[in-house]
């Protein structure tokens, strides 16, 4: 089990950063993962009260009167938790910043995607940064940052080491089943943790997902995230996945977005750069975190240890998930902005992340949840290679064994922890 209130999160010192350039900083993310902890440490630094919304009496009082508790009397920064809740708060933090753009005024928190706001509640866009909060990374858990992205987008070979991996599958398998929700942690595996995943499910789609529009089939939302998580890691089949749920496919559509939309699901858009005509234009989903989707398909250590092959062929989704949310953490802290897709072609040629920089430069990686690699496993890597020439860094096959080498120009093989401990202790 994990203690969460003795985790630092590698995000603190990002928003202090932030806070010293913006008038307005917001983070989102999913409930309960951290989002509050987070600010009442950066309200305790600032020594200010924070307005939590979530307090029925507080947000009738802030609905009542917004403008008063944003005004510019007010100790800064004035914090905000779960601010959806009152959208007409950033109307009045608009007229605020219209007599005075002084940075660090006003750090907000929220548990739905603000571009996923009906659109007059957007009246911040262009005046506030946003940052996203996931649930805990490995190095976090660890008490160590990671800094394998910056790696993996200026010089992979870095993360080439000449020691071995100290995870073995058993622990790589207790890892991605847990996942990373700080409150999820805190149970034990099974009946526990399983029950915390039910009621979080059931109080996102009961408060956030009702918030944000009044569904009629509110029932069959969790069948479509229990779906969604089934294929995580995967393109979805709007139309199949609509017909296993009993709707026309553009609700499912709809729905799919509202899961998005308060954090439970993400998704990795095609790589849009034309290296290849042959390229797939669909989006992958993954579910946002591993322990969740273990717990909604139902896989457990104790299934894995039948080594099914369909059981196998389900943690073989949930690793890649895995790998990719890990990077996807890193980039709230890494030195370079980046964007992140996935690539497939019409014939099966793939790569599961495709990690792009502001200035084109592409790095890659291909997650195979086995101890060991062949060579039709960089069979995208090498076509996203030679399109793109001198634009690609460097590409990796990650897996769960224990080696890391270089396996040919610009292509490595790494183990999955070295995402996370790209130092490991323990020698060849």
């Amino acid at each position: 089990m994990a203690d969460s209130t003795l985790i630092t999160r590698h995000l603190e010192a990002v928003l202090t950063e932030l806070l010293g350039d913006e008038p307005v900083v917001i983070l989102t993310g999913a409930r309960t993962v951290g989002k509050s902890t987070l600010l009442a440490a950066c309200a305790r630094t600032a020594g200010v009260q924070i307005l939590d919304l979530d307090d029925v009496e507080t947000r009738r009082a802030v609905a009542a009167d917004p403008g008063l508790f944003v005004a510019s009397d007010r100790p800064v920064p004035v914090c905000v938790d779960e601010f959806q809740h009152v959208p007409p708060l950033l109307d009045a933090i608009k007229a605020e910043l219209n007599r005075d753009l002084r940075a660090g005024r006003y750090l907000l928190t929220g548990s739905t995607r603000y571009g996923s706001l009906p659109v007059a509640a957007q009246s911040l866009t262009g005046r506030a940064h946003v940052a996203t909060m996931w649930p805990l990374s490995q190095g976090e858990l660890a008490g160590t940052r990671e800094t394998a992205l910056d790696a993996l987008i200026t010089d992979p070979m870095a993360l080439v080491t000449g020691t071995s991996s100290a995870t073995d599958r058993a622990g790589y398998e207790r890892a991605i089943l847990a996942g990373g929700f700080p409150l999820a942690l805190a149970r034990d595996p099974g009946r526990s943790r399983d029950r915390w995943f039910r009621d979080f499910v059931n109080l996102v789609v009961d408060r956030d997902v009702m918030e944000i529009r009044k569904v009629r089939q509110r029932q069959v939302l969790p069948q479509v995230l229990q779906r969604l998580a089934g294929q995580t890691g995967q393109v979805v089949n709007v139309a199949n996945l609509a017909d296993a749920v009993g709707l026309d496919a553009a609700t499912v559509k709809d729905y799919i977005g509202l899961l998005e939309a308060v954090f439970l699901i993400h998704r990795l858009e095609p790589f849009t750069r034309s290296a290849t005509h042959r390229a797939i234009r669909s989006a992958k989903v993954h579910t946002v975190d591993t322990g969740l989707a273990a717990y909604l398909v139902g896989l457990t250590e104790q299934k894995l240890s039948s080594r099914m092959p369909a059981t196998l062929t389900q943690f073989g989704h949930l690793v890649e998930t895995f790998a990719v949310n890990e990077l996807v953490k890193q980039a709230s802290w890494a030195q370079q902005q980046v964007e992140f897709s996935h690539f497939r072609t019409r014939d099966q040629q793939e790569v599961d992340l495709v990690i792009e920089t502001a200035s084109g430069s592409v790095a890659a990686i291909e997650v195979k949840a086995s101890g060991t690699v062949a060579d039709p496993d960089f069979a995208g890597l090498r076509l996203l290679r030679d399109k793109l020439g001198d634009a690609f860094i460097g590409g990796a096959v990650i897996n769960l064994g224990q080696k890391s080498y270089t396996y040919e120009q610009k292509l490595y093989v790494l183990p999955l922890d070295r995402l996370w401990n790209p130092r490991p202790a323990a020698s060849e």
